[in-house]
């Protein structure tokens, strides 16, 4: 029997009884879940360090080795989001709807776990212990198979989070990790419906299309993240520039950093020349429209390509628009429906753009880099969904839950 075979049996019979934790059994896991990592934060480190040389040596980009790298704030991080889970509301059992029938019938609707949850996901070793805290609060089992360039974090953090469970006499097999390197693993792992309810890649737009296409497994997609800033013709500017400079530049490797920038052509000679040179001093590679290249002799000429890419780097596209019209068709034509904002002191061209932008997060008058669960007081997540059925945005507790109906009659039969 394979690894992988072999885990998911264990998942599903742990499953079972991780639906009947209490919520008393599950917070006091996960405070000590977080201070396990904290604990071992120098063997966490180590591992985490045999994979970084292991990058480096492998001349890995350096905003997959950014994901890749952990240290002591992002293990602190860790920890924090294991303990805001295991602050918030217990989603089982919780009641979403009630329905009284003219006939009597007395109808429940409740949240209840979606069973084995299997996450394939790259270099980001932080996923392992958000995975596992998310999956154990949900009352769900989690098969996770991380990135070969993580390994060694990625074991070590599951490894402490299964003797966790351990001491607090809780099923382990909650959180099972393969080790199996290879796509055959892999497309193992996608193939076994009868053990697996559903199935999260986490990673690179390749990576998530392969699974989309290869999975004999429900899927649910986090997808990549070309998000836009468009600057109104209203916009405050210093918010505008505080926006933009956060969005791109605080930490570029992740999904819902900017990649495009879209200035009216209204504040365009007042913006331009203040955040591009500023953009460039950060190393920022600019990709431009003609107008905006007036503007800065750095910019490089921007094509189609540069627009609809999801840079993960120091890179940004920029154009000029004439209207928020043209920048909410821009956004339709190039966005992945994962985070849009405007910059704006106009009520009414607030409201347009947040109802006509179709995207998981449309903000106002705030930085992309909030479409996170953490910040949106979920704890952790399990990525960013930006396609519309059953979850859509930061996979936090409530979308990591399924619903069932409950009955009550009184002898009542159908005419």
């Amino acid at each position: 029997m394979s690894e992988v075979l072999q885990k998911a049996q264990k998942a599903r019979a742990a499953a079972r009884q991780a639906a009947f934790l209490t919520a008393a059994q599950k917070n006091k896991a996960l405070r000590s879940m977080a201070q396990d990592l904290i604990q071992n934060m120098p063997v966490i480190l180590q591992a985490n360090a045999e994979d970084r040389q292991r990058a480096v040596r492998n001349k890995m980009p350096s905003a997959l080795l950014d994901r890749l790298t952990l240290n002591a704030r992002r293990i602190k991080g860790m920890a924090a989001g294991l303990r805001t889970l295991a602050g918030l509301p217990d989603p089982n059992q919780r009641i979403l709807e009630e329905i009284k029938r003219p006939n009597g019938l007395r109808i429940t609707k409740i949240a209840v776990p979606l069973g084995v949850i299997a996450l394939i996901y790259e270099a980001r070793p932080n996923v392992t212990a958000d995975a596992a805290g998310l999956c154990l609060k949900a009352g769900s089992a989690v098969i996770l198979r991380g990135g070969s360039a993580a390994a060694a974090s990625n074991k070590i953090i599951a490894d402490i989070l299964r003797q966790t469970l351990r001491r607090q006499r809780l099923p382990e097999d909650i959180i099972q990790s393969i080790a199996t390197a290879g796509h055959r693993a892999v497309a193992e792992l996608m193939s076994l419906r009868e053990y697996i309810d559903l199935l999260i890649p986490r990673g690179g737009a390749e990576l998530i299309r392969r699974t989309v296409a290869e999975a004999a497994i429900p899927v649910l997609e986090t997808g990549t993240g070309n998000c836009h800033v468009y600057v109104d013709s209203a916009a405050d500017l210093r918010k505008a520039y505080n926006i933009v400079w956060n969005a791109k530049t605080q930490r570029p490797s992740v999904c819902n950093a900017a990649e495009s920038l879209l200035v009216h052509r209204a504040v365009a000679a007042s913006f331009l020349p203040k955040i591009l040179p500023a953009l460039t001093a950060a190393g920022v590679i600019l990709h431009g429209c003609a107008e905006t290249r007036k503007y800065a002799p750095q910019v490089l000429p921007a094509t189609a390509a540069d627009y609809g890419r999801e840079y993960l780097d120091l890179e940004i596209s920029v154009k000029v628009v004439g209207s928020l019209r043209e920048a909410i068709e821009h956004i339709y034509r190039y966005g992945t429906k994962h985070t849009e904002a405007i910059v704006t002191e106009n009520k009414k061209n607030a409201e347009q753009f947040l109802r006509e932008v179709d995207a998981a997060a449309v903000l106002v008058n705030a930085s992309t880099r909030f479409t996170d669960g953490g910040e949106f007081g979920f704890g952790c997540e399990l990525g960013i969904s930006t396609q519309k059925l059953h979850a859509r945005g930061p996979l936090g507790l409530r979308e990591m839950m399924s619903y069932k109906y409950l009955v009550r009659g009184s002898g009542q039969v159908r005419k």
